[in-house]
């Protein structure tokens, strides 16, 4: 499989796409306090995004209850599919989509899911792909690396890689090369761009230092950077000295500015402030507008009842020109450590 997977490509989150995978939220413990608020959270984005293309969406149990809710609320375009689930950050622990349009293929790639080595119940997120893979009657593809003479399969998220869909890749220093929450003993910076040169054909790697506070992944880049454009990335700024993400964010921002794409030219940079800091019981919150998604006619913004949001509207609205960008309030959702595209997973048509 090796040799055809170097005709293979993850596409860019702004091409043409099939459907949208998200899973129903079950786990009361990941918003404490404030889980009632979640579903109608959930219901709203769903309603938002299948207006104009597929939601596939995963649920665990009560599904005749749950299908009541979606017909009372007249949302439609909607396929239903009983997968046991831990969280409903499928932008993790789901299917990463490749496709090959010479050979009309499409592959899902299975990286082990481990929750984030900070949780210890991720058994069920773990075996999704699994079980999606048989549903969709698509081929997967367990990644793996040789270290030491051995095979070792690879851990990895959604959310810890963000690509142009042309070859060029950003990735954090945080979540993948620290000790702290490791998820691939031992790896390097070596053995991970082989593993995406191998599995995702990226030949250029970006690699920004540090992720936001508050963030429980240990870094994930889908907080703080992100491609818009094959030659465009969207990043986040702190103006606030005193803020903890400034130094961070400043870093990450000279890391872009000296970046080139897999041609060698430089990128488009469009800066966007963080939102004001969010404390939920006394907690920091990692609430960042990077946690957008790209749909195929919208691109839906997570917004936190802050003065920065007229802010990022506008600079969403001003690049998105030929798609709506509608805002979704995610001061509660946030409180489970993830926003809009951290719930999402596109899967991409050939």
């Amino acid at each position: 499989m090796s040799e055809k997977l170097s005709g293979f490509r993850m596409p860019g989150e702004w091409e043409k796409q099939k459907s949208v995978w998200i899973a129903w939220p079950y786990n009361k413990n990941d918003w404490p306090g404030l889980y009632k608020f979640i579903p109608d959270v959930i219901l709203e984005i769903i309603y938002k995004i299948s207006k104009h293309q597929k939601v596939n969406l995963i649920i665990n149990n009560k599904i005749e209850s749950i299908k009541k809710i979606f017909k009372s609320s007249k949302i439609k375009n909607v396929s239903f599919h009983k997968i046991k689930t831990d969280r409903i950050w499928l932008r993790d622990s789901g299917p990463i989509f490749l496709i090959n349009k010479k050979y009309k293929k499409k592959i899902i790639l299975n990286f082990i899911f481990n929750g984030w080595a900070k949780y210890k119940n991720y058994e069920n997120d773990n075996k999704i792909n699994d079980k999606l893979s048989k549903i969709i009657k698509l081929k997967k593809i367990n990644p793996a690396i040789k270290k030491n003479g051995k095979s070792r399969k690879v851990i990895m998220e959604g959310g810890a890689f963000d690509v142009n869909g042309t070859g060029t890749i950003l990735l954090t220093e945080e979540c993948l090369l620290s000790k702290i929450q490791e998820r691939n003993k031992k790896f390097n910076k070596k053995d991970y761009e082989g593993i995406f040169n191998k599995y995702l054909n990226i030949k250029n790697f970006i690699w920004l230092k540090k992720g936001i506070i508050g963030d429980d992944t240990h870094g994930h880049v889908d907080d703080i950077s992100r491609f818009v454009s094959r030659n465009t990335i969207m990043t986040a700024i702190e103006k606030n000295k005193n803020d903890k993400n400034y130094k961070n964010l400043n870093e990450n921002l000279k890391i872009l500015k000296k970046s080139r794409d897999e041609r060698g030219k430089k990128f488009k940079i469009i800066k966007v402030p963080m939102p004001s800091p969010i404390f939920i019981d006394k907690t920091r919150v990692p609430a960042s507008y990077m946690n957008f998604y790209i749909c195929n006619k919208k691109v839906l913004l997570p917004i936190f009842k802050v003065k920065e949001d007229k802010i990022a509207i506008k600079i969403f609205k001003n690049y998105f020109k030929n798609r709506k960008v509608e805002t979704v309030d995610c001061s509660k959702l946030i409180w489970g450590f993830g926003a809009i595209h951290c719930m999402t997973q596109q899967e991409p048509i050939i």
